[in-house]
């Protein structure tokens, strides 16, 4: 069996708690507020939203989720899904256009003990992948090289998603 280590993640998983029924949902945060570039909301559309991950797995990792706050998949309507699945669906072209994957990393944490840092907000990642997105860095140099800011990723999908 081969393994996936990635150790750049070790302060993020060492410093997180088990998420609780007060914590506040960064999702509904940002959705609550009109500054969309501080939570890095980079499209609402009436159903769904696509948030830039503050803790990218690579560039371009995304998070697509319904607009309102369900933990289940069973608590969405046929609408909320349709959406947020053809959002996530315009994310992934969005990103071959911009960035040109050789392929793509999607899913869905569902529950804390599958993995979901937030467990209460349905959410899907999308993770661009290109051949050889692996290297020695996280091996040596117990590092994840990330090529581009948050700010430039947001730049770059906000100008695209107007057009």
């Amino acid at each position: 069996m081969d393994q996936l280590w990635a150790p750049w993640r070790l302060s993020y998983v060492a410093t997180a708690k088990l998420p609780s029924a007060g914590d506040p949902c960064f999702i509904c945060a940002g959705l609550a507020d009109d500054d969309d570039r501080k939570h890095l909301l980079a499209l609402r559309t009436p159903l769904s939203v696509v948030v830039l991950n503050r803790f990218p797995y690579n560039n371009g990792h995304l998070l697509v989720a319904p607009r309102q706050h369900k933990a289940r998949l069973d608590e969405l309507t046929s609408e909320e899904l349709l959406e947020t699945m053809e959002t996530l669906r315009r994310m992934v072209g969005v990103l071959d256009e911009l960035m040109h994957p050789n392929g793509y990393n999607i899913g869905l944490n569902l529950g804390h003990a599958a993995g979901a840092g937030l467990p209460g907000h349905l959410h899907w990642h999308i993770v661009p992948r290109w051949h050889g997105d692996t290297n020695f860095m996280p091996i040596f140099g117990d590092a994840k090289v990330i090529v581009q800011s948050l700010d430039a990723l947001y730049d770059m999908l906000v100008e695209r998603l107007l057009r």
